[in-house]
């Protein structure tokens, strides 16, 4: 017969392996983010660099950041949902160089935050703004005229960081939350 002790036993193991898990979707979520910086500066073929009619990937090539590629120019410009009510901004704003600066620096910092577990709430923020803008190019492009995976991984992000604030399993949050900058500044965690 189970005693109240064997049954709360129980609920804390699984309450700590549902922890873990919300740091490794945390960690998997910001490698999403990662990889994209990842793949647009070095054009490793996976949706940049990569010839659609041959299928030929050019490693480092025009196409890279680091090769003097326009990374925003081909999904703002040329890949944005003309049916957008917002895509007139998103192709103008497309256009600009300096766009590329900063949402190479975005993608970085927010994946960097969530696989790092510190400066996690700068990284959820950022994090949703850029899948907001994200969803307002594609706008009525998916099954879904209203939701798509940019505002499903806006939640889990928000979702996980705000409730990660009280435990984290896995990341560097512990730690970072003890530094005296971050105590006198919540905005850091």
């Amino acid at each position: 017969m189970a005693t109240n002790t064997d049954v709360a036993d129980v609920a804390t193991a699984q309450s700590s392996l549902g922890w873990k898990f919300l740091s490794i979707t945390r960690i998997a979520i910001g490698f999403v983010f990662l990889w994209a910086f990842l793949d647009k500066l070095l054009a490793l073929g996976f949706h940049t660099g990569k010839d659609d009619e041959t299928g030929v990937v050019d490693y480092f090539g025009p196409a890279s950041w680091i090769g003097g590629g326009h990374v925003t120019e081909g999904y703002l410009v040329y890949g944005g949902n003309p049916d957008s009510p917002f895509h007139e901004f998103f192709v103008n704003l497309g256009a600009e160089r300096w766009t590329d600066w900063g949402f190479m620096f975005g993608l970085l910092a927010v994946g960097a935050a969530l696989m790092l577990g510190i400066g996690s709430k700068l990284g959820a923020w950022g994090g949703t703004a850029l899948l907001v803008f994200m969803y307002m190019t594609q706008m009525y492009t998916s099954n879904n005229p209203f939701l798509d995976e940019h505002l499903v991984y806006s939640l889990a992000i928000i979702g996980i960081v705000y409730v990660e604030l009280s435990r984290q399993d896995i990341g560097l949050g512990t730690w970072w939350r003890k530094l005296p900058i971050v105590k006198k500044n919540s905005w850091l965690v």
